[in-house]
């Protein structure tokens, strides 16, 4: 007799929404954002509540994804990265014909149907980049939640990226930008050093999820 697979994957969802990218070079983007829960770092100042999810299993989260008209996707979290069979999920995705973007905090590998990396390295777990963590991404954008000018030279030597940008740190809905640029401009004083961008979420400053 035959065996039949009823193995039916599922993931812990914090929410499916479509939007524009509000932040890094594809700020603008029509998106589906597919946000996971749970996460392998714990920063004091992170905006998304990732310990609060529902399951889903793939054919639910594919229905969701489908009933937009964006044809790009960003996998997004908590951390991505650590989600148990999702390559089985982006295989579907893929299938069907979606551009897929992931933003990760950089420490564990890339899932290879990956089009494009956003990381968003973390100043709080230096001594975790400086043991390892991916070593290229499109983009490594880096919150400047304090003095973070050393911790932007240790990326630099280990993850190549296309482009590199700061952002602001929000606490209690304010923004530290002007601690942020300061530091901007003193990083890009360096000579013959990779030359970094601003990146704000645009996003919260318009209203828009």
């Amino acid at each position: 007799m035959q065996k039949i697979d009823v193995f039916t994957p599922s993931y812990n969802i914090v929410e499916i929404f479509e939007s524009l990218q509000g932040e890094g070079f594809n700020t603008g983007m029509p998106s589906i954002f597919v946000r996971f829960g749970k996460c392998n770092l714990a920063c004091p100042w992170c905006d998304t509540n990732y310990n609060q999810f529902e399951r889903m299993t793939l054919a639910q989260i594919m229905e969701e994804v489908r009933s937009f008209s964006a044809k790009n996707i960003i996998i997004t979290g908590g951390e991505p990265t650590i989600v148990p069979n999702i390559e089985l999920l982006l295989n579907q995705m893929k299938s069907e014909g979606y551009f897929l973007a992931i933003e990760t905090n950089g420490l564990k590998p890339i899932p290879t149907q990956i089009d494009y990396i956003a990381t968003s390295p973390k100043r709080l777990y230096q001594h975790k980049y400086e043991q390892r963590c991916i070593e290229f991404a499109d983009e490594v954008r880096i919150v400047a939640d304090g003095d973070v000018s050393d911790f932007c030279a240790l990326i630099e030597e280990n993850i190549q990226a296309t482009r590199y940008y700061l952002s602001p740190c929000e606490i209690n809905g304010k923004m530290n930008l002007l601690e942020t640029i300061t530091q901007l401009g003193l990083l890009n004083q360096r000579p013959n050093k990779p030359k970094w961008l601003l990146s704000v979420q645009t996003h919260k400053l318009i209203g828009i999820a």
